[in-house]
């Protein structure tokens, strides 16, 4: 059968990290088979059911969650209606192949991608899993010793995995966009003149303790206007604006700019010379990609603290410098970012680290992975 005549099912839910890799190989196999059958499983209440309907997907939905994992009643009561839950999801698994015949299933993290990827393995279905994280997640570590490809954005990952077979590092799907995105052209876009500019940002959201330092840093730096600040406060950092005032920052300061949200990312990420982030798998890819050296900060409220490792796997090759946000102070990172500003030579030696990590095939290293296993069938 040719592979534009394949059906492939795609579970991915919960956040973008996962949801968005998924949605590039869709795209690929779109774009090289518009004859295929693609059909994505999550979960109604997250955004993927927003994401991949929009994106021009079919989308059907399981009812799943997963545990909390501090005690509460409230966490007690969320976790019997997973158990509930989980009872279920065998059933809603097995009747989502019934009704698709897919020759492939693919799990990219999330809840949804555990019934779904063991129902598949148990019917000899050709599966695989692609991990996104230095430290995998619980549902991927469950997977990997049944299905029959696990694909990985780093190889620090294969450590904690125990796989049927072999695993593949294809890296972390990264827009289009941003590999597109020139330094010269954008900071020409952006305004900046020969001084360095310093991006940061603490996520959608709004870290506070990622806040709180970098208006330290601004309000230390700004007065002798040798670098630009552009900085990213998130949905519940609106009082980030006020609290730099307050400590005397000016604000309508030329080399000063504050958003919510960076919705041009490429143009900004190219013009940056230091760069101040959390440590989700997205974040670091494009940091490898445009080769910038940063300051990370991994957040500690996520998963087997995987965004930790995920920068200890930059901070090893000398791509950048960890800040665990437990030991975060407005002047540690005044010094670190003053240390970076001031030698253009380590600044040039932490880009060219990043940049030697980083993998822009990674969409194609996907499909060649399922389209051998499609084939195999």
């Amino acid at each position: 059968m040719p592979l534009s005549q394949k059906r492939v099912l795609l579970a991915a839910g919960g956040t973008a990290g996962h949801i968005n890799p998924a949605l590039s190989l869709a795209g690929l196999l779109r774009r090289l088979h518009p004859d295929c059958a693609i059909r994505f499983v999550g979960t109604a209440e997250h955004m993927e059911a927003k994401l991949i309907p929009a994106a021009g997907f079919e989308f059907c939905t399981m009812d799943i969650s997963g545990f909390q994992r501090h005690f509460s009643l409230e966490s007690v009561r969320r976790n019997l209606q997973t158990v509930r839950r989980l009872l279920g999801a065998n059933r809603q698994a097995e009747a989502i192949l019934k009704d698709f015949q897919p020759d492939v299933v693919v799990g990219f993290g999330g809840y949804v991608s555990g019934p779904i990827l063991r129902a598949a393995a148990k019917k000899s279905i050709p599966t695989a899993i692609h991990e996104q994280n230095a430290y995998p997640g619980v549902t991927n570590k469950a997977l990997a010793g049944r299905v029959d490809a696990v694909m990985l954005t780093t190889p620090a990952a294969a450590t904690r995995l125990e796989c049927k077979n072999e695993p593949v590092v294809t890296g972390l799907p990264i827009r289009s966009e941003l590999l597109k995105a020139d330094r010269a052209s954008s900071r020409r876009e952006l305004g900046l003149d020969e001084r360095p500019l310093v991006l940061s940002m603490g996520g959608s959201l709004g870290a506070r303790a990622v806040n709180e330092a970098v208006v330290g840093v601004i309000a230390a730096l700004w007065k002798d206007k040798s670098c630009h600040f552009h900085h990213a406060y998130g949905q519940y950092g609106r009082w980030v604006p006020e609290l730099l005032r307050e400590k005397g920052v000016h604000l309508e300061a030329p080399e000063l700019t504050l958003r919510e949200y960076i919705d041009d990312m490429p143009r900004c990420m190219a013009a940056a010379d230091v760069v101040i982030s959390r440590a989700g798998a997205s974040a670091l890819s494009e940091l490898q990609a445009l080769g910038k050296p940063s300051i990370l900060i991994p957040s500690p409220n996520v998963a087997e603290n995987h965004q930790y490792h995920n920068a200890k796997a930059l901070a090893e090759q000398g791509a950048a410098i960890v800040m665990e946000e437990k030991e975060l102070t407005a002047a540690k990172l005044t010094a670190a970012v003053l240390n970076l500003l001031n030698d253009p030579v380590k600044r040039a030696a932490m880009g060219e680290a990043a940049r030697a990590m980083a993998v822009t095939d990674a969409t194609e290293r996907i499909y060649a992975v399922i389209a051998k296993l499609m084939n195999a069938k």
